[in-house]
């Protein structure tokens, strides 16, 4: 009586084949009949499955040398053509993706496959699906993992984005060099116009000395302020005693 019957999870499918012709639609889940000897039955997981894509060394558009592996979850929609349409879908789509992975990433530079990640990731799902699709596979996900990169294209990286940094460093000074000269200026202007801010901004300077610790300061005094009282002084002198 066992032999009569197949119990099927939710998730499985059988397609079954009598006298070596196709019954459709497949079966399940639950009890499926079948007739020994006559009837032959496929079973097929509807479940999503993760495809590892093992690493492939790929020359990039600007003449890089990569190896890149990637990861892809697809998940079986029609399981009469899954079987009936490709010897094994497995292996199949291992072998698309694989291919695919190569052609993509060989049409684009460097800079894009490592900064244009989700980019290249929907150009891989799209093209990996349309030629999965007869065998009734649907791709829904394909990720870019790793991307490893020559040591030596790596100092070469290393030392660029180094120059890029001082490159930015040096124009952030210059623009601050800059600003602080067109205030300078304009300090400049401010003074000529107005002289007593001179006058102001030189005690400001006198205030900020004395309080930073120095004993002693000695400080220029214009002749116009001193003269009157160097005049008194002499005028004593020549007084007799």
């Amino acid at each position: 009586m066992l032999g009569f019957v197949k119990v099927l999870r939710e998730y499985e499918r059988a397609v079954l084949f009598r006298f070596g012709r196709l019954l459709d639609p497949p079966r399940g889940p639950g009890l499926v009949w079948k007739i020994p000897i006559v009837d032959q039955i496929v079973k097929v997981d509807l479940r999503t499955i993760t495809l590892n894509i093992p690493p492939q060394d790929v020359i990039t558009k600007d003449n890089v040398p990569v190896r890149v592996n990637a990861v892809a979850y697809f998940k079986i929609v029609d399981p009469k053509n899954a079987i009936i349409q490709v010897e094994n879908y497995m292996a199949a789509t291992s072998q698309i993706a694989q291919t695919t992975l190569r052609a993509v990433l060989g049409q684009h530079v460097l800079d894009e496959l490592l900064s244009e990640r989700e980019k290249i990731n929907a150009i891989l799902q799209e093209i990996i699906d349309g030629s999965t699709g007869p065998w009734g596979i649907k791709v829904t996900i394909v990720e870019v993992k790793d991307v490893e990169i020559p040591g030596g294209m790596q100092k070469a990286m290393a030392r660029q984005a180094e120059a890029e940094r001082e490159r930015r460093a040096k124009i952030i000074n210059s623009e601050g060099e800059f600003q602080a000269a067109e205030r300078l200026k304009d300090a400049a202007l401010v003074i000529e116009e107005h002289p007593v801010a001179l006058q102001l901004r030189y005690l400001q300077t006198l205030i900020e000395v004395s309080g930073s610790g120095a004993s002693t300061i000695i400080f220029p005094a214009p002749v116009d302020i001193l003269r009157p009282f160097l005049e008194r002084a002499q005028k004593d002198d020549s007084k007799p005693e």
